[in-house]
């Protein structure tokens, strides 16, 4: 028993992430390395949909990543990155672009230098455009309109804050997207200022070195950082007719004043099962939390779906009235306990981590599982009563997306 605490104290202890700024470029830059026998490096950039200047720009952006620069055509990122076995991925949210590379320990010099030139050096090739970039966008759109969880989530960003964190992550279908507003927003994105990188496996003062080299033949312009209107909830509701997927429904609120009360709030409204296998029959609906945290507001709730309207409409009844109602101490407890295995558990990959350290380095924050823990283990039934009666007097966010004719309105469940 005590050399699993003391394991498990050492594993919290190294997950710091140790920030520094690049000497030469003054990127910053944040690394963990716990010995493991690869390396990720991700180059994070503040040019997520919020950010935008038009629909759809920033997913077209986003579908650009790896394609030719004046170091290397589309072909050859490819075969050079299979020739040492690594993958390359882009991902993109409200406010991050992310640039990742996955290889093998020893073979950072070259997927950083290849991340770098991706910024820097972009050609933006007319037929790259046409042929590579806006199929898959249009798939990628095509994919997400059938799922009625990410139509779900989708909407409520737009009812929730309208603009700013309320644009799709996606390109719409009647929203064409030229080449000139994809390349004047990265021209305005990928510049010093806007970009931080993330590394696993790697020191950072050694990251920092290899950025500083990277950028010494080809430099990212320096600019103050991109910058979007302070965001302000507002909440709603809409209902989308859909014949694809589950019966769905969302149930949300939104806030500009994120606090640790909200995760905690969110594990008991919508926990976890504890058995991977229960014994007892499984409910005919499912109940996925979604607690979704940004730079300056946030977006909590729950996905309610299932096979038939009524097994929805009982369980998003059981939802608001288990919100509405006081929690006990152990209640509390439990709650606290599975919000900060949430955390943790999530930072134990590389995307949950990436996303855990990635906010908080342009903010300057502390960079430390260990900080938010901390902060979980201060919420009290105090603050959660206060939340709770704040949320109630707010405007909640509510999306009900397959057979409107049978699926409830928000004060039919409570609301």
């Amino acid at each position: 028993m005590l050399a699993a605490r003391a394991s498990t104290a050492k594993r919290l202890a190294r997950s710091f992430a140790t920030v520094v700024d690049s000497k030469a470029s003054g990127i910053k830059v944040a690394a963990i390395d716990n010995g493991q026998p690869t390396t990720a490096v991700t180059f994070l950039v503040k040019a997520g949909s919020r950010y935008e200047p038009g629909p759809g720009v920033a997913h077209a952006l986003k579908n650009f990543a790896f394609k030719s620069t004046a170091n290397r055509s589309t072909l050859g990122t490819v075969r050079e990155s299979d020739l040492y076995g690594g993958v390359l991925s882009t991902s993109l949210s409200r406010e991050y672009l992310a640039f990742t590379s996955e290889f093998l320990r020893g073979d950072e010099s070259f997927f950083t230098s290849m991340l770098t030139s991706v910024l820097t050096t972009p050609k933006f090739l007319p037929h790259e455009y046409t042929e590579y970039v806006l199929p898959v966008v249009h798939d990628e759109a095509a994919v997400a309109s059938r799922s009625p969880g990410t139509i779900a989530v989708e909407a409520a960003h737009a009812l929730a804050f309208r603009t700013g964190l309320g644009a799709s992550l996606f390109a719409g279908p009647h929203t064409p997207v030229s080449l000139e507003s994809v390349k004047s927003f990265a021209k305005e994105a990928f510049t010093s200022g806007n970009v931080a990188v993330v590394g696993t496996g790697i020191d950072s003062t050694r990251l920092a070195e290899l950025v500083d080299k990277a950028l010494a033949d080809a430099a990212l312009p320096t600019s103050s950082p991109i910058t979007a209107a302070p965001s302000k909830y507002f909440g709603g509701s809409t209902r989308i007719d859909s014949h694809e997927g589950p019966q769905t429904i969302f149930i949300g609120f939104g806030t500009t004043t994120p606090s640790p009360v909200f995760p905690v709030l969110c594990a008991h409204i919508a926990p976890t099962q504890s058995l991977k296998w229960p014994s007892a029959p499984r409910p005919s609906a499912a109940v996925t939390s979604v607690h979704l945290p940004y730079s300056d507001a946030l977006l909590t709730g729950v996905l309610v779906q299932g096979a038939d309207a009524r097994s929805v409409t009982e369980a998003a009844k059981a939802v608001v009235e288990k919100l509405k109602k006081p929690l006990n101490p152990d209640e509390l407890k439990t709650a606290v306990a599975r919000a900060k295995f949430a955390v943790a558990a999530a930072t134990e990959g590389r995307d949950g981590l990436v996303e855990a350290i990635g906010g908080k380095i342009f903010s300057n924050a502390n960079a430390s599982i260990e900080s938010t823990l901390a902060a979980l283990d201060k919420v009290d039934g105090t603050a959660i009563s206060k939340a709770v009666s704040e949320l109630a007097a707010a405007t909640p966010t509510y999306v009900v997306v397959g057979d409107v004719k049978t699926l409830p309105y928000a004060d039919e469940i409570g609301l």
